[in-house]
Formats: C-alpha cells, sequence, structure tokens
C-alpha cells in the first residue's frame, strides 16, 4: 500500500457545469419563481418604448390626452417592472446563497474523509482559498451571473421580436454589429479563463504563506527571518497584483469593445430611420426612432453586461474548477465496503496478520503479526523508524488498513464503519494537535458539550490522570487558559499530557497510545504511567514507546526493527533472551545513570 501524493488529474469543462445544473436543480423552486419574475420584469421592460412611440406620436398629433395617458402608462409598467426585478433579485439571490452553503458543507465534510496523501498535496492555506474566495465566486456565478444571464434572454425574446415586427430592414441592420460582438466575447472567454485561473491560484499561494508563517511565527522571530519571510510575501503579492492587473486589463478592454457595438447600432438607427422619415414620413415617424433606441437599450445592456458577465462566469468556472480539486478528491480512507457492527458487542481483541505498508517505495512494515486480547496491556518498542507510529496509525485506520490485515473482534477493520470505529478505538498521537481554545475545550473536543458542569468534572478527572491538573490550577485561568495557535503556549510535554487527557476521557475500547512519553520528565513519566495503568482498566491498550520502563508495565512487549517483529515476549523473558530488547534496556538504563550524577 503506497501513500504517496498524486497530483489531480485535469477535467473538462463539463463537469463544472455539471455540478452546477445538480445544485441549482436542487433549488429549482426558487429560481423557477425568480426565472417567472424576470420574464414578466422583460415584458414590462419592452412594453415602454411602445408608450414612448404613441406618446410621441400623440404630441405630434397635438393630443395632449392621448400623450399623458402614455405617459401614465409609462409609471404604471416602470413600477410594475421594479417589482418584478426586486422579486426576481430576491430569489435568483437567494438561490445563490444556497448553492454557496451546500457547497461549503460538502466541502467540510469531505475534507473531514481525506487522508495525510491530499494535505501533503494540498496545504491549510490552500484550502482555505478555495473554502472563502472560490465559495464567494460561485455564489456571484449563480446570483448575479445567473441572474443577467437569463435577463439577457429574456431582453432578446421581447425585444428583437417589436424591432422586426414595426420595421425588418432597420431591425436587421441595427442588429448587425451584435453578432460580430458576440463572437467576439468567444475569444475574450478563453482568456478570461485561463487569467481567472491564474488569479485565483496567486490568491491561493499567498493564503498559503500567511498561514505558514503566523503557523510558525515563533520559529521565524527566533530565527530572524521577518526580512526574507516579508521579501517572500512581497513576490506573492506581486505574482497575485500581476495575475489580476492582467485580468483587469482584459477586462478594460473588453468593454468599450462591447460598447462600440451599441453605439454602432444607434448610429445606423438615426441615420436610416431619418433617411426613411424624409423619404417616406407615412411609413416612419420620430416616435418609431425613439422607440427602437429604447429597445435597443434593452438589448444593448444585456450585451455589454455579456462582457462582465463573463467575467463572472469564468472566474467561477475557475472556481468551481478549483473546489472539484478538493470535493473530486479519493480519500485514504472510507467507508465503500462498510458493514454494520454492534458497537455494544466490541471487548477490543486486536489481530493482526502479515500487515505490510509501504511509503514511496519504501517498506515502512513488512509482514507484521501480533494477536492482543481483550483488556491486555501490549508495548510496541523500537528504534526510531522502525515503524512504530505507523503500525499504530493503521490499528486506528488514520491511514489506508490493507484489507485481511487488522481485525477487531474477528472484523476486518476496513469493513467497519467508521464512525463505529472512532467509537470505540481512541489515538493520542505522538506529535498531539491542539486547537487554539481553551484547555478545557481541547481536552473535552470530543465531546457532545464540552462546556456542561458534567463535562468540566470529567475533564479535571482527565487532567488529574494525565498528570497536568496541578499545572493548569497554577495558571491565571486554570482550564479556561487559551493555548494560542496549536497550543503555543503550552510545553511540548504540557502539549502531551492536554492531548493524553483528551484520549482518557473518550474512554475508548481499545486506547493507541504514540509515545506519550517523550517530552516528559522521568519522574512526570512515572505517575503518567500509574495513570495509564488505571485508565487501561477494562480496555485493550496498545502503548508505543521506546523508554523500556513504560513496556515493562505492560503484558506483552512486541519489538520491532525495519519494519518486522524481531522479539516478543513478558518483559522479563526479553531481559533474559539478551536481544535487541535487552541492548535497549540496558542502554537507557546507562543514560539514566548518567543523568543521575
Amino acid at each position: 500500500m503506497s501513500a504517496a501524493p498524486t497530483a489531480p488529474a485535469a477535467r473538462p469543462p463539463s463537469r463544472a457545469w455539471s455540478l452546477l445544473r445538480d445544485l441549482l436543480i436542487a433549488q429549482k423552486r426558487e429560481v423557477t419563481i425568480g426565472v417567472v419574475f424576470l420574464a414578466l420584469s422583460a415584458v414590462t421592460a419592452g412594453a415602454i418604448p411602445q408608450c414612448i412611440r404613441g406618446a410621441s406620436d400623440a404630441l405630434r398629433d397635438a393630443d395632449a390626452r392621448g400623450a399623458m395617458l402614455f405617459a401614465l402608462a409609462i409609471a404604471l409598467l416602470a413600477a410594475a417592472g421594479a417589482w418584478f426585478r426586486v422579486a426576481s433579485r430576491l430569489r435568483v439571490f437567494n438561490a445563490g446563497r444556497e448553492v454557496e452553503f451546500i457547497l461549503r458543507e460538502r466541502l467540510l465534510a469531505h475534507l473531514h474523509r481525506l487522508g495525510p496523501s491530499f494535505f501533503q498535496r494540498m496545504g491549510p492555506g490552500e484550502v482555505m482559498s478555495r473554502a472563502t474566495n472560490d465559495l464567494a465566486q460561485v455564489r456571484l456565478l449563480v446570483g448575479f451571473g445567473g441572474l443577467n444571464l437569463i435577463n439577457a434572454v429574456f431582453a432578446y425574446l421581447v425585444n428583437i421580436p417589436l424591432l422586426f415586427t414595426r420595421n425588418p430592414r432597420l431591425a436587421t441592420l441595427a442588429l448587425l454589429p451584435f453578432p460580430v460582438f458576440v463572437f467576439i466575447t468567444q475569444g475574450f472567454g478563453r482568456a478570461m479563463f485561463a487569467r481567472s485561473r491564474a488569479a485565483q491560484d496567486a490568491l491561493g499561494v499567498m493564503a498559503e504563506r500567511v498561514q505558514h508563517v503566523l503557523s510558525g511565527i515563533r520559529v521565524v522571530r527566533a530565527y530572524n527571518l521577518e526580512e526574507s519571510q516579508r521579501v517572500g510575501f512581497d513576490q506573492d503579492i506581486d505574482r497575485s497584483l500581476d495575475a489580476n492587473l492582467a485580468l483587469a486589463r482584459l477586462r478594460g478592454v473588453m468593454f468599450p469593445v462591447l460598447g462600440l457595438g451599441a453605439a454602432t447600432a444607434s448610429f445606423i438607427v438615426v441615420w436610416v430611420g431619418s433617411a426613411q422619415i424624409i423619404a417616406d414620413p407615412g411609413t416612419f415617424t420620430v416616435g418609431d426612432i425613439l422607440a427602437f433606441q429604447a429597445h435597443l437599450a434593452l438589448i444593448a445592456w444585456p450585451t455589454i453586461a455579456l462582457g462582465y458577465l463573463l467575467s463572472i462566469l469564468q472566474r467561477g468556472r475557475a472556481s468551481v474548477d478549483r473546489l472539484l480539486d478538493v470535493l473530486e478528491a479519493a480519500p485514504d480512507v472510507d467507508d465503500a465496503h462498510a458493514v454494520a457492527v454492534d458497537t455494544a458487542a466490541i471487548r477490543g481483541a486486536l489481530s493482526v496478520r502479515d500487515l505490510r505498508y509501504t511509503i514511496e517505495g519504501r517498506d515502512v512494515l513488512a509482514g507484521v503479526s501480533l494477536e492482543v486480547p481483550a483488556g491486555q496491556r501490549v508495548a510496541i518498542v523500537g528504534r526510531t523508524g522502525a515503524g512504530k507510529s505507523v503500525l499504530a496509525r493503521l490499528l486506528a485506520r488514520m491511514l489506508p488498513t490493507p484489507a485481511g490485515a487488522v481485525f477487531l473482534d474477528g472484523h476486518d477493520i476496513t469493513a467497519v464503519p467508521l464512525a463505529t470505529l472512532r467509537a470505540v478505538v481512541g489515538l493520542a498521537q505522538q506529535e498531539p494537535f491542539l486547537f487554539s481554545t481553551t484547555i478545557a475545550r481541547n481536552v473535552a473536543f470530543a465531546e457532545a458539550d464540552p462546556d456542561a458542569p458534567a463535562t468540566r468534572d470529567q475533564v479535571r478527572s482527565a487532567l488529574a490522570s494525565a498528570q497536568l491538573l496541578a499545572e493548569v490550577d497554577a495558571m491565571p485561568e486554570g482550564a479556561f487558559t487559551i493555548v494560542g495557535e496549536r497550543g503555543v503556549q503550552l510545553s511540548g510535554g504540557q502539549k502531551q499530557r492536554v492531548a493524553l487527557g483528551r484520549a482518557l476521557l473518550a474512554q475508548p475500547k481499545v486506547l493507541l497510545l504514540d509515545d506519550p512519553l517523550s517530552a516528559v520528565d522521568t519522574r512526570t513519566e512515572a505517575a503518567i504511567l500509574d495513570a495509564i495503568d488505571e485508565a487501561s482498566r477494562g480496555r485493550t491498550l496498545v502503548l508505543v514507546t521506546h523508554r523500556v520502563a513504560a513496556a515493562a508495565r505492560c503484558d506483552l512487549v512486541v519489538v520491532l526493527d525495519a519494519g518486522r517483529v524481531v522479539e516478543s515476549g513478558t518483559h522479563d523473558a526479553l531481559l533474559a533472551r539478551g536481544g535487541l530488547y535487552a541492548r535497549l534496556a540496558e542502554r537507557q538504563a546507562i543514560e539514566a545513570e548518567l543523568e543521575a550524577m
């Protein structure tokens, strides 16, 4: 089994539009009502030029009363059209918000399923850029972009037939520039997509750098790297600025070009229409010219807006494409072949059979086999790089465990639902992650209500078991002390013990502790081991450690070397055997004597 990350494959543009189509179908009621209101808005707007023509002709004929009636009709149509426009925007923009909300939920749910290979390929800053900027672009695409696209269609459907009904020849001449400029927008569209994607990618790179620098701000200060990081950030800003300016320049050229089409159409109407009035006043009037100009304005604006709309469409498509990089990433671990298992019936027996695991072609585990009866305490011991931590993560299925290699009470863990597995198997990792909140909330992270009074009592008990309660009580805010970004306010040993308290509070049936003592002193180690002994009563314990003193308390010691089990047995039996374990014990005894001198 390989954990090497792979780059996302190129996908066809239709995939992005297919996703948006499916999301819009789910909002079909809001979208349908919004489209109906848009149609009514287009009809009322298209009727106003006809009223203008009628009012102009009435004034020509000295019919003041008729002109006033047409003016009243214009006012009523304008009021109705305004109401329809507001109602349509409320519906369509609401659909855009709902699409954004659904995508945000999907993104978060899928991120929870993705494993190490994905996060090796895409850092937190890139993920955050997609979860904020790209989602906002999708909302703009569906709401503003969708509304204006539909509005343009209705504007053409209403106004173009009215133009041809009145004067087919002039309508044809006036509309000739529009197909040319629509064709030009296709070329703009291809360039717009490429530059939009480049601008979004540049923003993601900048966000990634900010996230890294803020997370490691103490290291940056310790090595006096503020200036070099500022230079790097300036370079990222320059790249982002160049990408966005390239996009802005393209849009700056596009709008005047498209606006030229509307100006050309207006020139044709005035020139040709005036000639027709002079030649045959009975067939064409000044009112017709005014109506033509008004109809063309109703068509010209959506056509000119196609430039901006095209920008939104291409930025939105680029953003959907970037979101699909996350949504279509295959999780390392999934429930594809899961079968329901009764959680209450699980006792905690583990069986490992010829477990093999490779990372980037290197054998990390090469045929590991061991049996852990329910309720037994087992220590996994070995030198650095022996594969101990990988074994612990495979037992918890935090990595893609091969099928048929690890069993929990006889159930292949690759067939156990992940929710069930996480409920019965707890893992405290060697490098604990703490959230930027209070100590209490970090310990009670897995609890439904971390702030409940009963939970607070459990937190104090867990902190006491992890030998951290006295240190926490000595802090100004006690258990409500903010630990800072990734626990920066705590020492390494304190962070390990907070993570240990979190694991102890969960009370799983199988407790996996990955070297929980690597950052504590000898006296604290003994106290924590006493707490682990107490916490492991009635449950299976797998303790990954390099310390012989910790392994000596377990019922069984398994020694790993180069990904293989080289020894197993009780502490005393392994010492008597004189193998690798005995040599590790001897070396650690000498180190302890030297420290005591």
